[in-house]
């Protein structure tokens, strides 16, 4: 069944169309004794008013459910869209989509939020040749706005700009609903299915810090869709397969030739790699052994899969290792994985008429691609190309996704865009149904703005870094005396919280397409955008109410009894801060840039010290220390910007405590 508004409306249309035709016909009509008509023009008058008056309860009634103020958060912007929209578009029906620019103001002074859109819809008025000033759409705007809960009044400012003020009583139900409910999700029209590739590092090399920013921002990316509601896969593309594999295989055999009945001890596979790679790069022999030890493998000879699956383990517990640290959940599914699937996507490339032969490789083109896929070699193997179009077959078909984001780095953008396009071109998927995208990023530089790397010129290796976040951390604590006052298991808590907060954060923090210069000193600086700072904010608001010997429980049963008060200018606009959080969500969830929350919390934490510095929250005798007074609408205002600041922290995959 349809929509009843949805359903009157129609009905409303089609009955004003029957009266307007039959009114023409009646005035066409010279002889009064024709008048036939008059009969049931008055009996579609009647329904017609019966119909109108429907629709208005019908209307009254969804206004009234969407005040209610559900479990979920309610993205403020959003809903003023909606309320703008349907004004815009009454005012100028004549403009098909016309322009609809809702954003929050910049200054207090001039309110809440604005709408940007009558100078647009004056030049498309124009470009029709009708003449119109933005002053008069935006008057027209604000006539044809519809009854609603949340704008207290408009006004016209400058050329046409339409400035926005919210109701106070609105601002503070929804407060009311945060305490109450928790940091609940808009609500979701449909639960959809997202794929995230992000972290994927290669077998038998060792996780270094190029592969920290995929493995910190997919994480993030994932943990806000699951925020959200969506059914996510986190996948762990590992390079398990290839060539390398049979220079490995052949120096295992060599260094330890009964590893079929004894694990062989490599403890260092970085240095195992390396041993190899000299050995295939000088010496014919051991890399024509190495060439049939890939045959073999790819034969899936029992022997050979063992000593993949062996070095595979090693490796896989050095990943966990770091995953361990920075708390990452993921399902590992190498390019191994996808082996069986790539005969039946040449196959179809086949079938289809789009492959074509160069110097014996089958290569594709895809539309506006100036570079072909490879998808077979000359010797008849297959290619990184072929893996990664089996790979996201499986995921369209197999998984069914929704949503498929690869978290690599930029160089790999024109790789991605090829196989995304030639994905297309044989009808797998339809990109305004289904949303593939490469979430790129830049590099990590060291302070001399120069590539990251040790002084020795390697690669910096994550569990290194990882572990000199650590002590520093712990530096930093010891400096502040914080392991005067902590337990060594609360220490130990901050320690961790701090250092990998502090490197998750530092790099979440810079908009992920630029490069970024990696530095412990400005990590852990407590001034300033950083996770230091905001965690130390936030523990501190913690501490208001346990200093003021207020329990969680007198905190809850306030929520629910006492108003949440927005008088003052400080408490509005923080207020404000606070439920402007779906708004920013809902922004990452288009553009997948993760800054944009960093620098909310940031704000929302700068927006609590202004509130904090000039409301009293609790008002102590100066003499004794003793409370003798508690405002408890701003002891909620706390609690609010606490459980949004911790929900924040939760998305960025941080991890804060109670005392620091």
């Amino acid at each position: 069944m349809g929509d009843p508004v949805t359903q009157y409306t129609a009905r409303l249309q089609q009955q004003e169309h029957e009266i307007s035709s039959l009114s023409a016909e009646i005035e066409s009509l010279q002889n009064p004794q024709n008048l036939s008509p008059t009969a049931r023009l008055d009996e579609l008058r009647e329904e017609n008013t019966k119909l109108k008056y429907r629709l208005n309860i019908l209307k009254r009634s969804l206004q009234d459910e969407s005040t209610s103020y559900s479990k979920s958060m309610i993205n403020i912007n959003q809903r003023l869209q909606e309320i703008f929209g349907e004004a815009i578009r009454a005012s100028c029906p004549e403009l098909d989509n016309p322009p609809l620019a809702v954003t929050p103001n910049q200054q207090a002074k001039f309110g809440d939020y604005q709408c940007n859109s009558a100078m647009a819809m004056a030049q498309m008025l124009k470009a029709k040749g009708i003449k119109a000033s933005p002053r008069e759409i935006a008057e027209k705007i604000i006539q044809n706005l519809p009854d609603n809960e949340l704008v207290q009044k408009t006004e016209i400012a400058g050329p046409g700009f339409i400035n926005i003020h919210l109701k106070r009583t609105f601002v503070s139900k929804l407060l009311s609903n945060l305490l109450i409910n928790g940091v609940q999700p808009p609500p979701l029209s449909s639960r959809k299915k997202v794929v995230v590739d992000f972290s994927s590092p290669n077998i038998a090399k060792e996780m270094h810090v190029g592969h920290l920013r995929s493995t910190i921002i997919g994480d993030s990316m994932c943990r806000l869709f699951e925020f959200l509601g969506y059914d996510v896969l986190r996948l762990n593309h590992v390079g398990d397969w290839g060539t390398q594999f049979g220079m490995l295989i052949a120096h295992l055999q060599e260094k330890f030739p009964n590893y079929l009945s004894i694990s062989p001890p490599i403890g260092d596979l970085q240095a195992f790699y390396k041993e190899s790679k000299k050995r295939f790069d000088e010496d014919e022999d051991f890399k024509q052994r190495a060439y049939r030890c890939v045959v073999r493998l790819q034969s899936k000879e029992p022997d050979f899969i063992k000593a993949w699956n062996l070095i595979c383990d090693v490796s896989r517990k050095e990943f966990q290792k770091v995953y361990n640290c920075l708390d990452i959940h993921i399902i590992e599914r190498g390019e191994s994985y996808y082996q069986n699937m790539m005969t039946d996507v040449v196959k179809e490339f086949e079938e289809k008429g789009f492959i074509e032969h160069d110097e014996g490789r089958k290569i594709v083109f895809a539309p506006g691609q100036s570079i072909p896929l490879t998808i077979v070699k000359s010797d008849g193997g297959y290619t990184y190309d072929t893996s990664d179009l089996a790979a996201l077959r499986q995921r369209i078909f197999d998984e069914k996704a929704d949503i498929i984001i690869y978290v690599t780095d930029s160089g790999q953008a024109t790789h991605f865009q090829v196989v995304f396009a030639a994905a297309q071109m044989i009808g797998w998927y339809n990109p305004q149904v289904t949303r593939v995208e490469h979430a790129g990023f830049g590099v990590v530089l060291g302070e001399d703005k120069k590539k990251f790397k040790t002084r020795s010129g390697d690669t910096v290796r994550l569990m290194d870094l990882l572990e000199e976040g650590l002590k520093r951390s712990m530096d930093k604590l010891k400096e502040k005396e914080r392991d005067k006052v902590l337990t060594p298991e609360e220490l130990m808590k901050a320690q961790r919280s701090v250092a990998f907060g502090c490197i998750k954060y530092a790099d979440l923090s810079h908009n992920r397409i630029n490069d970024y210069v990696f530095s412990f000193d400005k990590m852990l600086d407590d001034r300033g955008n950083t996770a230091a700072y905001l965690l130390y904010a936030f523990t501190r608001i913690r501490s208001i109410a346990r200093l003021a010997n207020i329990d969680e429980a007198t905190l809850r049963k306030a929520a629910e009894t006492t108003e949440v008060l927005l008088d003052h200018d400080k408490e509005w606009k923080l207020g404000k801060c606070i439920l402007r959080f779906p708004e920013i969500l809902q922004k990452i969830l288009d553009d997948l840039l993760l800054h944009t929350l960093c620098d909310y919390l940031y704000e929302l934490a700068t927006t609590f010290t202004e509130f904090y510095d000039s409301c009293y929250c609790v008002e102590k005798d100066r003499q004794t220390g003793e409370v003798v007074k508690v405002n408890m609408w701003r002891m909620l205002l706390c609690d609010a910007t606490a459980a949004i600041m911790a929900k924040g922290f939760d998305i960025l995959g941080i991890n804060p405590v109670q005392r620091m």
